[in-house]
């Protein structure tokens, strides 16, 4: 059960970078004073990456709990 749990990390590790990826973004969308239409268009493109890797680190808590109830 050794793959899952490390499976599970890597994935885990991968929506947290995702995570930092959006926070990364937004900062940058805020820094360029866009104006209100502008900057709610591109923050609602982030949303969608925000959920996904929310979604990736989620499945990867999941393969490590899974791992470490089986082994």
């Amino acid at each position: 059960m050794q793959f899952v749990i490390w499976g599970g990390a890597t994935l885990t590790l991968l929506g947290v970078l995702g995570l930092l990826a959006c926070i990364w973004i937004v900062l940058g969308i805020k820094r360029a004073n866009l104006p209100d239409a502008q900057a709610r268009a591109k923050m609602q493109r982030v949303v969608a990456l925000n959920l996904g890797a929310l979604a990736v680190s989620f499945f990867g808590l999941m393969m490590v709990l899974v791992g470490v109830i089986l082994a």
